[in-house]
């Protein structure tokens, strides 16, 4: 009969003997195809640096995205807008229920339908109340995205940002994949750093009194904590894109710890001549 811990140690020789022959493997592998491939194409990127097994399925995967976007072929289409005006100095835009039409003459068609009614008939109003969940602390990627999408900044001078902003001590370390906070990281600590700041001392203080909601549980990936801004700043101190980028983390720190977002979704369904529209509107309810 076979002791448990007599396979527990074989099973520990086996991953010892794995690491001993894939290890040195990988290392040669990486050298291999780097020594092979360096200089064999005269129009690479001299920065290149080595080539491998992650390398060559990452560049894969960036090869076959950058295919699809160069093959893709734009497709022309067409939306009908209705603008109301419930009262003066306001306007309501109507989103078509239809969404687009991709032939010209069915949606000229269209127009030409509605754009005789001088009025909307409203077909019904209904009211839910919603919730926004509280996002997930800040990892690297989501930073990236965001500055991105929202501040028109790229990836690399988000990071320079970003690295300079640890360095002068304003965030933690900006290079983790962890979106989950240890649950002895003091989040008390810096939130108590921001109660002067004109933006946001209100919200701070409250929760500083109420006492702060625990942040979702996200992915813990072993590295560094989440982005969290670690000293008062203001926009003088850090100026320009430095100060928007901090900004952003700053308040994605304090959502994280606030209580979901409780709002109420209006939408009114309208007819207009004989084609269907529809008006959503959102008020929040609480924070």
């Amino acid at each position: 009969m076979i002791q448990p811990w007599t396979v527990l140690a074989s099973l520990g020789s086996c991953c010892i003997l794995f690491l001993l022959f894939s290890f040195p493997f990988s290392i040669y592998s990486y050298r291999f195809q780097t020594k092979y491939f360096q200089g064999k194409y005269g129009n690479l990127d001299s920065s290149l640096i080595s080539f491998g097994p992650c390398q060559t399925p990452t560049l894969g995967f960036c090869v076959e995205r950058h295919d699809k976007i160069q093959s893709f072929k734009p497709e022309t289409y067409w939306v009908l807008q209705a603008k109301v005006i419930p009262e003066k100095d306001s306007c309501l835009t109507l989103e078509w229920d239809r969404v687009r039409i991709f032939d010209r003459e069915i949606a000229q068609m269209f127009l030409n339908l509605t754009k005789m009614a001088k009025e909307a008939k409203v077909e019904s109003v209904s009211k839910k109340e919603k919730v926004k969940q509280r996002p997930l602390a800040l990892n690297t990627v989501e930073m990236l995205r965001v500055a991105s999408a929202a501040l028109g900044m790229g990836p690399q001078h988000t990071m320079q940002i970003a690295e300079r902003l640890y360095t002068q001590g304003y965030i933690s370390y900006p290079r983790t994949e962890t979106t989950h906070y240890p649950e002895n990281f003091d989040l008390k600590g810096p939130l108590r750093q921001q109660a002067n700041n004109p933006y946001w001392a209100e919200n701070v203080k409250a929760l500083l009194v109420e006492g702060i909601n625990r942040p979702r549980k996200g992915h813990d990936a072993g590295d560094h904590p989440p982005i969290t801004p670690m000293r008062a700043a203001s926009e003088a101190e850090l100026g320009g894109d430095g100060w928007r980028l901090y900004e952003y983390i700053t308040r994605h720190f304090i959502a994280t710890i606030s209580a979901d977002c409780k709002y109420l979704q209006t939408t009114i369904a309208c007819s207009v001549a004989s084609e269907r529209f529809t008006c959503i509107g959102k008020t929040v309810i609480s924070p």
